[in-house]
């Protein structure tokens, strides 16, 4: 009797609520739904990323190569592409670092202690997220423009902000500060306080326990964050676009030189330079999808899915 039993619980599915394991193995763990369900949505987001995603980047490196790869790199060799490219460079070299220093301040500050105003200076290092970049640069004109704030003395001691390099970093480091800061934050925030009070029992430093103990703990949230800043720095193009005058071969960064050619119905250099900014984005994606892949579970969030 007991073997018969024991047959038929064997032969007989095991039912979950009425459902058959086989039945439930074919539905979502999540929602409950059917394959059919999950390849249709599948096909959706792969549809979307084909038409908005794919297709535009061919278009970009087909039309950058239409006339041959004489035209285009004898379009990126002009006096005025490369002086674009080479100040696109440094504005990133300069805003970068200033933003790596801030986010380790701020993330610092945020997550290692208590302080009023607290929320408050969160808020404002999400401001640029809410703030339209142009709005952000034709703050900067009113504040440092020769009719502005402080115009008149800037004049009278010769220092050019606006319609310079200056205002361009300036402009550039606004739009990008908040992104080193929110990918610290919130692993900082994760991980407590707990070692460094151990490394400060043990007689170490502030500064030593954050170069021997917090910094390693952050160094990939860190480099993640200085990726995702320096594509937004090297790409923005609202707010330099108001501080840069478009001054050819002076105060033209990549996304404004190629405005000017497109506007030119130059389209195979334009195309060209576009090119070269669609490379960086590619290589900021697999550095990232590298350090995700990785280095998960060190990144900002990525502990608490896992």
């Amino acid at each position: 009797m007991s073997e018969t039993l024991a047959d038929w619980a064997e032969a007989r599915p095991v039912t979950i609520e009425g459902r058959t394991k086989a039945h439930v193995k074919t539905r979502s763990p999540v929602t409950g739904e059917g394959p059919v369900l999950a390849g249709v949505l599948i096909a959706i987001a792969v549809i979307f990323l084909l038409l908005f995603l794919v297709l535009p980047l061919a278009v970009v490196f087909y039309e950058a190569f239409a006339k041959g790869v004489g035209a285009y790199f004898s379009a990126l060799s002009t006096p005025d592409a490369r002086s674009a490219i080479w100040l696109t460079l440094t504005v990133a070299a300069i805003a970068v670092p200033l933003n790596i220093l801030f986010g380790l301040a701020a993330a610092w500050a945020i997550a290692k202690f208590r302080f009023p105003g607290k929320s408050f200076l969160i808020t404002l290092i999400d401001l640029p997220f809410s703030v339209s970049p142009v709005v952000a640069g034709l703050i900067y004109v009113l504040l440092f423009g020769a009719q502005g704030l402080l115009g008149p003395w800037l004049k009278a001691h010769d220092i050019e902000i606006i319609f310079a390099v200056p205002g361009i970093v300036l402009a550039t480091v606004f739009v990008t500060f908040p992104f080193v800061a929110r990918e610290l934050i919130a692993l900082m925030e994760d991980q407590g306080t707990g070692d460094e009070e151990v490394a400060l029992s043990l007689g170490a430093t502030g500064f030593t326990a954050f170069l021997r103990v917090t910094l390693p703990n952050i160094k990939w949230a860190l480099l993640y964050g200085v990726l995702l800043c320096n594509a937004r720095a090297m790409g923005e193009f609202g707010a330099v676009s108001v501080v840069s005058g478009h001054i050819r071969g002076k105060t033209n960064t990549m996304p404004l030189h190629v405005e000017i050619l497109y506007n030119e119905y130059n389209v195979a250099a334009a195309f060209a330079v576009a090119s070269l900014l669609a490379l960086l984005a590619l290589v900021t994606l697999v550095l990232k999808t590298v350090l995700e892949s990785r280095f998960g579970d060190e990144l900002p969030g990525k502990s608490r899915r896992h």
